[in-house]
Parts: C-alpha cells; sequence; structure tokens
C-alpha cells in the first residue's frame, strides 16, 4: 500500500485528527497533512517514531511503497556522500598542515657537515593525505556518474 494512504488509514483507525498527531509527533498538521496527500516524505527516523507509535513493523510502513523505499535509499546515500566529502577535505587538510609545519621548520647544518632536518617524515605523510583525499574524492564522484548513467 501506499505510504501516504498508509498513514491517513493508521491515523482514521487510531482516532487521531491531523492536528492531534502532528502534536504527538512534534511537527506541524501541514508535515502531516503533506505526508497524507504523498507531497512528501518522512526521514526515517520519523519512519521509525511512526511505526512504534502505531505499533507496526517498519517492512509494513516502508516496504509497500517504492517512492518510499528509493526516498530512504537516496536518504542514506547522501549521508554517505556527505561523510566520504568530510573525509576527503580531512585528509587534504592534514596533508596541507604538513606541508605548512615543513615550511615552518628550519633544517641546520650541523659542525660535521650533516644535514639535522627535524619531522623529516612530514612532507611524505603530507603528500600521503593529499594523496588519500584526493582519490576518496574521486572514487565518490565516480560512483556519482555511474549511478547517475
Amino acid at each position: 500500500m501506499e505510504f501516504a494512504k498508509q498513514i491517513k488509514q493508521l491515523r482514521a483507525a487510531n482516532q487521531l485528527t491531523q492536528e492531534q498527531l502532528a502534536q504527538q509527533l512534534n511537527v506541524s498538521r501541514q508535515t502531516i497533512s503533506s505526508w497524507e496527500t504523498g507531497r512528501n516524505l518522512p526521514d526515517l527516523e520519523m519512519v521509525v517514531v511512526l511505526a512504534k507509535l502505531f505499533d507496526i513493523s517498519l517492512d509494513t510502513l516502508i516496504l509497500g511503497d517504492d517512492k518510499m523505499e528509493n526516498k530512504l535509499i537516496d536518504d542514506g546515500n547522501l549521508v554517505n556522500k556527505s561523510r566520504n566529502n568530510r573525509v576527503s577535505l580531512s585528509l587534504i587538510v592534514i596533508g596541507v598542515i604538513c606541508f605548512l609545519i615543513k615550511a615552518l621548520i628550519k633544517t641546520k647544518v650541523l659542525a660535521d657537515g650533516t644535514l639535522s632536518e627535524p619531522f623529516f617524515f612530514l612532507l611524505p605523510i603530507g603528500y600521503l593525505f593529499i594523496f588519500l583525499g584526493l582519490l576518496i574524492g574521486i572514487i565518490s564522484l565516480i560512483k556519482v556518474v555511474i549511478k547517475k548513467l
């Protein structure tokens, strides 16, 4: 059954008005109305709250409506994309910070002619972090392009 019809039937079967249901869920009456008309769909957290409130399984609530299934899958994909973007950007920033620290640290030539270079490992680590950040970003971009094809 379509999610919108199901919510309307569950609300009516529990003798709740849109206003009463909205108060129980801490949303507006218009939000309930938009769910019941199919204009909008709730996020996964709200679907779980609805399932608990009406004492039905998530399978019953979600799996009957392809539109709802696709929305929840898309929401999950957005979370993954966002996480990948944050990880990628963080790695690149750490790499740049390694380069900046390396540039600020002075090297010394000791009396015996050897080069004293503290934190010599910062340069390769900086390259590694930037490479990994770019790699994760490129892989995320490729996944988006493949899904659109």
